[in-house]
Parts: C-alpha cells; sequence; structure tokens
C-alpha cells in the first residue's frame, strides 16, 4: 500500500505546476509540460516499494494554444488518479470479526446448569478460535495452558515474611514441591475454575489452584493489533503478568462499559465460534453480591482485584468472593483442536 507521503509529494509538485502556470499569463510550454509529467512520476516512485505497480498519470498534451483550463483539468485528474489507486493503511480490518482464525482450542465446563436453571451431568463446551497472526505471543501462551505438556513457569520465590509457624512451614513446604516438578511439569487448567462473572461486562476463566498457585504468572505481551471488544464471545487475556492464568470471556456488546474497561486492560486472542449458547448462560449464573460494599478495600485491600489470591483465606468469603458464582463451574477438558 501507498502511504500519505505519496499523495503530499505529488499535491506539492501539483502546486508548484499550479503557481507557475497561474502567474504566468502565458500557455504551459510543452517542454514545462514534460518536466511536470517527468515530476509527478519521480514522486510516485521514491515512496512506492520496489514491487508495487506504478500507473503513470498521463497529463494531457500540450500545444501553443493550450490554455490553463486544460492544464487544470490536467492536475485534477492525476490527483484523481494517485488517491483512488492506492488504498490507504488505516483501512485495514481492524473487527474482530475479520480478523483471521490461525488455530482452534476447546473448553468444556463441569457443574454448569441447563438454560432453564436445572442441573447436568453433561459438559458444556465451546471452541475458540486464536488470532495467532495479531496475538502472536499471548496465543502461543494459551495453547500451551490448554495442553497435557503445559506451560513451563519458574516457581515463585519463597516468601519468608508468613508471622506465624505453621503458616511459613506451609509456605516452604509448598515452594519445595514446587521446585521438584518446576522443569518436568508446566501449568495447565487442570482443576480449574470459572471465578468471576460480572454479567454482560465479563466471564473470567482459568482460576489454577494446587501446585500452580506457587508458579510465577506469564507475562502477556501488548499486541498492539488495534483489535477491540467489539462483539459478544471476544476473548482477550490481561495485558502484562498481573491477571493470572486466566481468559475472559466478553458476553457485552461494542460500546457497553465492560467493553471500554477490557479494551484498556486487556489483549484480544480470539473469540468464540461454537457454542455462545454457553457462554449466555455462564452469563446468566447467580453470584455473590455484597450489595455494592468493597470489603476488600474496607479492610485495607485491593480496590480491584484481576486475579484469585490466597488472602481470600484470612479475610472469609465477603472479603474477595465478590461476582464469584454460587456454583463452582470447573474447566473439566480442554485442548487444541
Amino acid at each position: 500500500m501507498v502511504s500519505s507521503t505519496v499523495v503530499l509529494s505529488l499535491s506539492f509538485v501539483l502546486l508548484q505546476a499550479s503557481l507557475a502556470c497561474c502567474f504566468t499569463l502565458r500557455p504551459l510550454h510543452p517542454q514545462q509540460h514534460v518536466h511536470l509529467q517527468h515530476s509527478v512520476s519521480s514522486a510516485l516512485s521514491s515512496t512506492i516499494d520496489d514491487d508495487a505497480t506504478i500507473v503513470q498519470p498521463q497529463l494531457l498534451e500540450s500545444s501553443n494554444t493550450s490554455t490553463r483550463r486544460n492544464f487544470f483539468v490536467s492536475v485534477a485528474a492525476a490527483t484523481a488518479l494517485v488517491t483512488t489507486s492506492f488504498p490507504s493503511t488505516s483501512q485495514a480490518a481492524s473487527s474482530t470479526s475479520d480478523a483471521v482464525i490461525t488455530d482452534k482450542i476447546f473448553i468444556e465446563f463441569k457443574g454448569l446448569p441447563s438454560a432453564d436453571g436445572t442441573p447436568t451431568y453433561e459438559n458444556s463446551r465451546v471452541v475458540i478460535g486464536l488470532f495467532g497472526n495479531d496475538a502472536a505471543q499471548p496465543v502461543s501462551i494459551l495453547k500451551q495452558l490448554v495442553s497435557k505438556e503445559g506451560y513451563k513457569s519458574k516457581c515463585k520465590p519463597l516468601d519468608t515474611s508468613r508471622l506465624l509457624q505453621k503458616d511459613q512451614l506451609e509456605a516452604n513446604k509448598v515452594y519445595n514441591s514446587c521446585l521438584e516438578n518446576e522443569d518436568t511439569t508446566g501449568v495447565n487448567y487442570d482443576y480449574s475454575t470459572v471465578w468471576r462473572i460480572i454479567p454482560d461486562q465479563r466471564i473470567d476463566v482459568g482460576a489454577v489452584s494446587g501446585r500452580f498457585v506457587a508458579r510465577e504468572n506469564p507475562n502477556f505481551e501488548d499486541a498492539k493489533s488495534g483489535l477491540a471488544h467489539d462483539m459478544p464471545g471476544v476473548v482477550s487475556v490481561r495485558r502484562g503478568d498481573d491477571g493470572g492464568y486466566g481468559f475472559t470471556i466478553f458476553p457485552g456488546t461494542r460500546g457497553s462499559v465492560g467493553a471500554s474497561i477490557l479494551d484498556d486492560d486487556n489483549v484480544v486472542v480470539g473469540r468464540v465460534i461454537e457454542g455462545m449458547d454457553v457462554v449466555e448462560r455462564l452469563n446468566a449464573l447467580p453470584v455473590v453480591k455484597s450489595a455494592g460494599v468493597n470489603y476488600m478495600a474496607l479492610t485495607g485491600g485491593t480496590t480491584t482485584k484481576n486475579a484469585p489470591n490466597r488472602s481470600c483465606r484470612y479475610g472469609g468469603p465477603m472479603y474477595c468472593n465478590e461476582n464469584k458464582p454460587l456454583k463452582k463451574v470447573l474447566l473439566d477438558k480442554f485442548g487444541v483442536l
């Protein structure tokens, strides 16, 4: 594609010629006409890739009887040819519906009630199409997390600041167990859960537990793809390393409050291509509510929570269970298709 530099360069050449013609009372000389055409061609070729096909604008041939009107017709034709023949890079597709799906993964949820609220013993499956071209690094990590081998991650440094001896002994045990499996076992979504649902705004999936809580979080790089949460079912991960291992399914609509928040914090990695009925059932699940009171902040904790943490066991259910599903929903099966 040709950038705006082409149009600017050509416009400058044509402007010079226009001024020369306007302030000269005699017609444009044939040699001046040839010089102008050469300048236009040079402006194009100097700003277009070697592989691009250049369409030379043919100016109207001049004669001793040519008038300035003929010249301006030529200028208009040449400018229109350049501005319409080469699309701008700003017209590149930025919608998730147009993004290329390079990979597919599946997630099967266990414990999700049916649409009418009755219990079901069958897993509920969604298939997610991933945008490997637009978010290569985050997509690569997500594919590893749904594999048997898992995502290889180092153990977190040992925390020696526990005040109670019992808690410190437990921390030491968890750390030593982590070191034993650090090089052989990767992190995946075994026994992970749907840990937060804010209706019509976000469904946070993949809170790891057990042996994986002692691992360092992955650092999801910003893909800068320009993709946004523009439709229900868009899948994203939190930018950086403070969002844990999980991902978010967007159940809302473009331009909503939830979409704006996720656009600021998350990197779009794909969209749900099968199982939107499952997304709707997840979005409708009853969750823990505390009448809008942020107990976490009132008790000295953070005002927002990006991932589950072990401090919940000290603060009690009202401390950090806000928007947690009342019924546990597990990620029972998963993999790459």
